[in-house]
């Protein structure tokens, strides 16, 4: 995982993380999501 600062006012930092997709790990990267509205929920996976 990588990210940069986050600023209040200011764009978000691009960075990428494993999520759970469809039931799978995928890499995914802020930037894939450009010009779009994006909601961040941080959730442990049940195992």
């Amino acid at each position: 995982m990588s990210c940069g600062i986050a600023r209040i006012g200011k764009p978000a930092p691009d960075f990428e993380c494993q999520a759970v997709v469809d039931n799978d790990f995928k890499t995914v990267k802020l930037s894939d999501y450009k010009g779009k509205y994006v909601v961040l929920f941080f959730y442990p996976r049940d195992l």
